[in-house]
């Protein structure tokens, strides 16, 4: 008699386990890539999206990522490194989901071919540490004099491939500027403001050394106010200066009708008392987080001051960062330590809106760029690259060392990958010459993005790596075809930015070949079913709840948001 079989799960449950769920893994990813590899480098093309609501133009590859609303359970790391790259460094997002793709296209095959995937991922990890240290050696350290011009050749190369390339010679300075004021603390980028007025053209936009921000709503009296302060003193409060109505459920139990009256008087005199108190500090400026009502408007336009309320918080924090100002919760005991001073305050309209600038402040450790442009998709798209450039120069300040863009640093890694691989017996030769191969995608797609043909690019690029001296810092020539000298060109990025790349991008690679078995129980979502604990009795019931929701998604349920051209939703069987 045959041994009765043993049902570890519930009946409908679906696994996908071994070499064709890891193949399927591996096509999902290349999948996702493929969405996004037309956007790499200066000639990338902008991808427009509509979620329904309203429109996204951009080249930005976590944007792109996150509109996308990837559903497939192991893309999703894709999404993540990417994600992780745009906080860590702001640029490469694009690349970093490309190489890693790469990565997994090209051990594909030792996945056909039976190669256990422990195998794969200790040799990746390996060539992915001997990368990261080949980009160590290979960074050009900078400072003094020489590392301004540094900063600006990163940032002009951050912005090259954004919708505002043509204008680098506006954008990248002021960023440069705006992160240089940053002394004491370069990790708070809050200090670095970007407002959006729409209007106007791209040249119009400009750099404000302090504070800037939207004149915020105001009461009866604020016409009347003076605009204009040299050398003002200022006041920054977390108090509501205005007269409340009374509660709902008040009740005040009078014997006479004067004595409404005086508990009317002392409403006034509060209101009174904290309004005398603001002007007796000396303060021509008060601004407060809190609304600031039309008798205080009215009250400090007659004593000559200016006030705004219900100021955004981000704002307030600038301006006690470049003024010297401290947020005050009472107006009792204001010292004067706790006032802040600037060399100028105006308000000024700038196209339909009107700004209040802070200038001239004595620390100036806060910065506003003012965006402008003919449409609201464009100023968005604007915004997203000061984002990255900031983020580029901001990493190079901490960094101090660059190396040269346009692939010229994938190739050379690629090469020293190749030698290195020679020494190596077995599987591991092919797994490591694997990964140099999977490199070359960052040239071969700029090229083919600029129109260029990839091929004779790269055998140009490999002539020049692999058997010239001269040759370590050579890249895709955009502006040409053909190859150039990109260190010398100018086409320079922070180390960071690769070294975060390769071993985010390897990373991720390891975790997908790890995958070997996805379990789905559709059963388990529908109302009515049976809890988890229940399943849990059953053996394997926990596992099979775990990615149940993920994969259904995945393979059957509702699909949101729409790929690009060539991108399949993956399902659960291999490749299928």
């Amino acid at each position: 008699m045959g041994r009765p079989g043993i049902i570890l799960l519930r009946e409908g449950t679906d696994t996908s386990q071994g070499k064709p769920q890891l193949i399927s893994n591996i096509n999902a990813c290349q999948a996702v890539a493929e969405a996004v590899k037309t956007t790499l480098g200066p000639r990338g093309m902008d991808k427009l999206v509509f979620d329904g609501r309203k429109v996204t133009i951009s080249n930005d590859g976590a944007t792109i990522m996150a509109l996308l609303e990837i559903a497939h359970p192991a893309a999703k790391t894709l999404v993540d490194i990417s994600m992780s790259q745009d906080a860590e460094v702001g640029d490469g997002t694009t690349s970093v989901v490309l190489l890693a793709s790469e990565m997994l296209k090209q051990v594909k095959e030792f996945v056909e071919a039976g190669v256990h995937p422990q195998v794969l991922i200790r040799y990746m990890r390996q060539s992915a540490k001997l990368a990261v240290e080949t980009v160590k050696k290979l960074a050009v350290p900078f400072e003094g004099e020489k590392g301004r011009e540094m900063l600006l050749k990163c940032a002009g190369t951050a912005l090259n491939s954004k919708l505002i390339a043509s204008h680098q010679d506006l954008f990248a300075p002021m960023v440069v500027e705006a992160v240089s004021g940053l002394k004491s603390d370069l990790s708070d980028l809050n200090l670095i403001a970007v407002k959006k007025v729409p209007g106007g053209e791209v040249r119009s936009s400009f750099l404000v050394k302090g504070v800037a921000f939207k004149k915020t709503f105001s009461y009866a009296g604020h016409e009347q106010m003076t605009k204009k302060f040299i050398k003002p003193k200022i006041l920054l409060l977390n108090v509501e200066l205005e007269l409340k109505s009374e509660k709902e459920n008040a009740e005040v139990r009078i014997t006479d009708p004067d004595q409404y009256q005086s508990i009317v008087d002392a409403e006034w005199s509060v209101i009174y008392e904290k309004l005398d108190k603001c002007v007796d500090s000396g303060a021509n400026i008060v601004l407060s987080k809190l609304p600031i009502g039309d008798l205080a408007t009215q009250y400090f336009a007659d004593k000559g001051l200016f006030c705004a309320g219900r100021v955004d918080v981000g704002d307030m924090v600038r301006v006690g960062k470049a003024t010297g100002a401290v947020i005050q919760t009472s107006t009792n005991g204001i010292a004067p330590e706790v006032i802040g001073n600037c060399g100028m305050f105006e308000e000024k309209r700038i196209g339909d809106e009107r700004f209040n600038l802070f200038t001239e402040c004595p620390s100036v450790e806060t910065a506003t760029i003012v965006l402008r442009g003919g449409s609201e998709q464009f100023i968005e798209e604007s915004h997203r690259s000061m984002h990255d450039a900031i983020m580029v120069v901001k990493r190079s300040l901490k960094s101090q060392a660059i190396v040269a863009g346009g692939g010229a640093v994938e190739m050379e890694v690629a090469k020293v990958l190749r030698e290195e691989s020679l020494k190596i017996e077995g599987k591991g030769q092919l797994v490591m010459q694997s990964f140099a191969r999977a490199l070359e995608i960052v040239p071969r797609q700029l090229a083919d993005n600029a129109g260029y043909d990839a091929t004779d690019v790269l055998n140009a690029l490999r002539k020049k790596h692999f058997h010239e001296q001269d040759g370590k810092w050579f890249g895709v020539d955009i502006k040409e075809g053909g190859i150039c000298d990109t260190y010398e060109a100018g086409v320079w990025e922070p180390s960071i930015n690769k070294i975060n790349s390769l071993a985010a991008a390897g990373e991720a690679a390891c975790v997908i070949l790890s995958i070997d078995e996805t379990v789905r129980n559709p059963k388990s979502e529908q109302p009515g079913a049976q809890p988890q604990a229940q399943q849990g009795r059953q053996g394997g019931g926990g596992m099979s709840g775990m990615m149940g929701n993920a994969m259904d998604i995945a393979n059957n349920g509702a699909r949101r948001g729409k790929l690009g051209h060539g991108v399949n939703y993956m399902k659960g069987r291999g490749g299928g």
